[in-house]
């Protein structure tokens, strides 16, 4: 549904915005594989959205959740983001991360500085030290006070037995892009717990949706991949018309997956960017 009332031509924005509706659809129903994606308009809602509510493997997306926990349980004050710990064998495992590679109780890090890595570098091994600290029951207790059916923190990384008990990391893209937009609007815990949590999806890593968009504009993020599975949770800076997309597929050809999000990423960027700086007879103004 679009929200016309503020232009004189609705029925010219309902066409650009048929236009771009064809496009995402074309986008994720050409792989292969399964997939889905929701993309909001955060200044009045619009959605777009194909196979919003289909179940899908997280990969490291999910660590978004932990991250939660994390600061909720440091805006209650049962823990410190200061407190150190040390990295040991017992949580080191391979995959994404640099902690892997450091000594047996040699280093100490922040609970914060975990954090970052957990984010910046999608390090397992320090995911693996937050989630031992918060509680899986924690995280999934939380998931379920902000009314999440489908989002679930069932294993640690790099859990292969419990990978084959078929204990999966999970969401669908539209609860994903429920916890963004909660995020965004400042409503987990308070504004300055959700807008700390935000600082640390906008530091710059690799990724797909944000490949698409300016350098210049800040994208809130966390994209995950494991074995026939990519997924991305985003929130798009873009002044005038801030927006989330949300990408996921699994049964994966390929790089099929990056880039059906790239070329999605396009389109809503592009889509975006029109209509934020349009006026209400369509033409731009700078």
């Amino acid at each position: 549904m679009v929200a016309t009332t503020a232009y004189s031509q609705p029925e010219n924005l309902a066409l650009v915005r048929k236009k771009t509706e064809v496009g995402i659809r074309e986008a994720v129903n050409g792989v292969k594989g399964a997939a889905g994606l929701i993309a909001i308009d955060l200044t009045n809602d619009d959605t777009f959205a194909v196979n919003e509510n289909m179940v899908f493997p997280q990969g490291s997306a999910i660590k978004i959740t932990v991250l939660m926990e994390v600061y909720r349980q440091a805006a209650k004050g049962m823990l410190t983001l200061t407190d150190t710990h040390p990295v040991t064998a017992q949580y080191q495992v391979g995959g994404s991360g640099v902690l892997q590679t450091l000594g047996d109780g040699t280093s100490r890090l922040s609970v914060r500085d975990l954090c970052v890595l957990m984010i910046t570098l999608s390090d397992n091994t320090a995911t693996n030290m937050l989630i031992d600290l918060v509680g899986m029951n924690n995280i999934n207790s939380t998931l379920s006070g902000l009314g999440l059916k489908e989002t679930r923190v069932q294993r640690r990384m790099i859990d292969i037995p419990a990978s084959k008990r078929g204990e999966e990391n999970l969401s669908t893209p539209a609860e994903a892009a429920r916890i963004m937009t909660i995020l965004y609007k400042g409503e987990f815990v308070d504004r300055k717990t959700s807008d700390a949590i935000l600082d640390i999806l906008k530091i710059p890593k690799r990724g797909t949706i944000n490949a698409e968009v300016p350098e210049t504009i800040k994208v809130a993020f966390k994209p995950g991949g494991i074995s026939g599975v990519s997924t991305e949770w985003a929130i798009v800076y873009l002044p005038q018309r801030p927006y989330i997309v949300v990408a996921m597929e699994n049964y994966s050809v390929g790089d099929e997956a990056s880039d059906m999000m790239r070329k999605a990423s396009r389109l809503m960027f592009d889509y975006f960017s029109r209509v934020g700086r349009a006026s209400k007879y369509g033409t731009y103004v700078e």
